[in-house]
């Protein structure tokens, strides 16, 4: 009897390219899938946000507010897979919806596409310059700075410019700004403009400031708030590398600067799967609800670099200011 004493080798980790080719596996999307998701989450935000006109005490009221900020959360995310490609490419009610959508949420597609995939492209570079992304500076630059220079890249990555992303990032830096820098290419942010300050309008005469409160501004800033938080945790966390242009590549910035923000069932739900974002970063084709089994069934995404919603873990992230390429980290202070 032969006794077969061969030991396996450990499969060897893809890179590179070859990592990006292994992912195609997963990045095909089933429609019946992405459009259960797709009109269930429209259905519940829309049963949400009228359950907010219903002279329920300020309790459930307020709850109701709240569901529909992370219902909003849980479909731009929907909306952000349908913006690359991930989901319902063809279908023409998809683009009616998405745009609709980009429109009601203050995000219109001409300026949310454009500066996302620059991110995508330009991730944890040290060259870029904060489109798409919250602008960062290696030590050596930020102190060559000016003091005023200093104090507009700080404020840029204060956490109040963060938490108030209803007003910094989404009323200004995603419709104001770009309608003076080119209104022929960005007029559907002008559109979003008056649509959400005609409907505060509508709400504030017909439900009073209450409405216009619980209804209109609480979903959104928290909505936007949230968001905003999760896009930077997502690419500035204690952990994360960054570096120069001629040292970058596009796994090794999915893989190394962008997190896996780890959360329970429920939150995973309303936030659409984007914390496991370095899978996302691997493939943006992957739909949002097929990143956990990519993450499963490709061994080089089981060990990535983490945050989590935790209060310190914020505070961590919230606090770091530059980039320090001897430490080869982010610091908090210069």
């Amino acid at each position: 009897m032969t006794v077969n004493n061969h030991i396996s080798e450990p499969q060897k980790l893809r890179t590179g390219k070859d990592l990006i080719l292994a992912s195609k596996e997963y990045a095909c999307e089933i429609p019946k899938r992405s459009w259960y998701c797709t009109l269930s989450t429209l259905l519940f935000l829309m049963l949400s946000f009228a359950a907010t006109f219903i002279n329920f005490h300020w309790t459930l009221t307020l709850g109701f507010s709240l569901l529909s900020a992370l219902l909003i959360v849980r479909f731009f995310v929907i909306f952000h897979d349908y913006q690359h490609g991930a989901i319902l490419r063809k279908s023409k009610l998809a683009k009616i919806i998405m745009t609709i959508f980009g429109i009601f949420v203050m995000s219109p597609a001409s300026i949310w596409k454009r500066t996302h995939d620059h991110h995508h492209h330009h991730n944890s570079k040290l060259s870029n310059n904060g489109v798409g992304s919250y602008p960062l500076l290696c030590k050596e630059k930020y102190l060559k700075l000016s003091q005023t220079e200093r104090y507009i890249y700080l404020a840029k990555r204060h956490p109040l410019t963060i938490f108030l992303g209803y007003f910094t990032l989404f009323i200004f830096d995603f419709n104001i700004k770009p309608i003076f820098k080119s209104f022929s290419n960005h007029w559907d942010s002008l559109v979003a403009l008056l649509f959400h300050f005609t409907v505060a309008w509508l709400i504030y005469n017909f439900a009073g400031m209450h409405g216009l409160i619980f209804s209109w501004i609480l979903p959104f800033f928290v909505a936007h708030g949230f968001g905003a938080y999760l896009f930077y945790a997502q690419h500035n966390f204690p952990e994360a590398s960054f570096e120069q242009n001629m040292d970058w590549s596009y796994s090794n910035a999915a893989l190394n600067s962008t997190s896996y923000l780890v959360m329970g069932t429920t939150m995973n739900w309303f936030t659409g799967n984007i914390g496991y974002h370095h899978v996302h970063h691997i493939n943006h084709r992957i739909p949002f609800y097929r990143l956990k089994e990519a993450m499963k069934g490709m061994p080089e995404l089981q060990n990535p670099k983490t945050t989590t919603l935790h209060p310190r873990d914020i505070i961590n992230c919230l606090k770091l200011k530059v980039w320090d390429p001897e430490k080869r980290k982010m610091v908090d202070s210069v």
